[in-house]
């Protein structure tokens, strides 16, 4: 399948980044996701292309419309083109990828989706970089993705919670930063970012106990290269986590201090900590039998790890963190204990076999009070690809998601989902200027 765009381009944007007296902007701080392509697959200044056919069927995709999961086959088309650009001084990556979706029983599901992606960075100066990313989808399943068996993890301290998933409502996301990184000493950076996310249930009545969110937050950080292989630092970051209630607002800020440590064993390997204190102050609805309520105030740590291994023929990735985050649908913010991981091995010339999984356990600030009950999501998805030639595969794979929310009716009635899906792919690619 064709990949996707997957994050900013910080650490890795000109032709001449690897020269000795270069610093990339470490993972806990640049908010670029790990690749999860093989080297041997890596190529720039493409033009991509291709179209995707998938076939799945899926034991539950009525959600909690139904007070008994309803099984459905379904058939979905997705073209896709993807530009990367690489001058000495920029490096662009632009995704478009619209779907369409069908089903075989339940015809009133059928969906038109949007997927769209740019990455953007830019040396202003020989120590200098600006990057920014965008990624905005419509969709009303978000199984019925293309890449869903490719993973995304970040080593990033500042990620939005993407942990809750109703398997079939009309969603609207986007996400998006923009980061500057100056060296001003050989083993010297420092940096600043802005993130942003927005969640939108076009229908609510597809997803009761769900809510609409956004998040906004900035960063600033300084980073100290020990030796070539060490970085360590410090950074501050702040958040704004706001989840849109019926008639009202529930509103978190967070502070955090942050120190980090990252060692990069090799060009294509790296391994980050960070932890400190973070500082939250929650705003909340007042239930019926109070006309006002106090803050919600508390210090709370902040700790996470990450590593990532890519060679010719594998790539591995695992990220775990523990900090405040937005609810991602929830009635607000939660205390978030959260890990991912990506495994993908080339098994033969053109076999190849990929598998994603994560947990994440979110305890909401103030729960007693707004009424709701803590839960977890579990997800995992195997797959299979078979390579036909150059421009030729098929991919088979198993998706299964379990989640526990008690007071969400929209996830409650039928918390399990099992998904087995075959894709088969058409894709080219286009040298340029070439």
């Amino acid at each position: 399948m064709v990949p996707a765009a997957s994050g900013p381009l910080i650490s890795a944007v000109m032709n001449d980044d690897t020269r000795d007296d270069r610093m990339l902007a470490p993972p806990p701080v640049s908010g670029a996701n790990y690749p999860v392509s093989f080297t041997s697959e890596e190529r720039s200044n493409y033009l991509r292309g291709g179209v995707t056919f998938n076939t799945a069927y899926s034991d539950n995709v009525l959600g909690a419309t139904n007070s008994t999961p309803v099984s459905d086959v379904s058939y979905s088309v997705w073209p896709t083109v993807a530009l990367d650009a690489t001058t000495p001084r920029l490096h662009t990556v632009l995704t478009y990828a619209p779907g369409f979706t069908f089903y075989r029983r339940n015809s009133e599901r059928n969906e038109a989706d949007q997927n769209a992606a740019i990455d953007f960075a830019y040396r202003l100066s020989p120590h200098v970089t600006f990057s920014a990313h965008d990624n905005f989808q419509k969709s009303s399943n978000v199984f019925n993705q293309p890449d869903l068996g490719s993973g995304v993890v970040s080593g990033g301290a500042q990620e939005p919670n993407l942990s809750v998933i109703a398997p079939l409502a009309d969603r609207l996301s986007n996400n998006g930063n923009v980061g500057i990184a100056y060296q001003f000493a050989a083993n010297q950076m420092m940096g600043a970012s802005g993130t942003f996310t927005n969640l939108h249930y076009p229908d609510e009545a597809q997803v009761p106990g769900l809510f609409d969110s956004s998040t906004q937050g900035g960063a600033a950080f300084y980073s100290l290269r020990l030796a070539k292989k060490h970085y360590v630092g410090v950074s501050y970051q702040y958040q704004r986590l706001v989840t849109y209630l019926t008639g009202s607002e529930n509103e978190t800020q967070t502070h955090a201090a942050l120190f980090f440590y990252t060692v990069n064993p090799s060009s294509r390997s790296s391994i980050s900590l960070f932890g400190g204190p973070q500082y939250s102050d929650t705003v909340q609805p007042p239930p019926p039998s109070l006309s006002t309520l106090p803050p919600l105030q508390k210090w709370t740590p902040v700790a996470g790890a990450s590593l990532n291994w890519q060679s010719r023929l594998t790539s591995f990735a695992l990220s775990y963190a523990h900090t405040i985050a937005g609810g991602g649908g929830l009635v607000g913010a939660v205390q978030s204990d959260s890990a991912t991981a990506s495994l993908r091995q080339q098994i033969t010339k053109t076999l190849a076999g990929s598998v994603v999984g994560f947990y994440a356990q979110n305890d909401i600030l103030g729960a007693a009070i707004l009424g709701a009950s803590n839960g977890h999501s579990v997800s995992g998805t195997a797959s299979l690809q078979q390579q036909f030639g150059q421009h030729l595969s098929l991919q088979l794979g198993y998706t299964r998601l379990h989640q526990d929310y008690s007071t969400v009716a929209a996830l409650a009635a039928n918390p399990d989902t099992n998904r087995e899906f075959v894709s088969i792919t058409y894709q080219f690619a286009r040298p340029l200027g070439r």
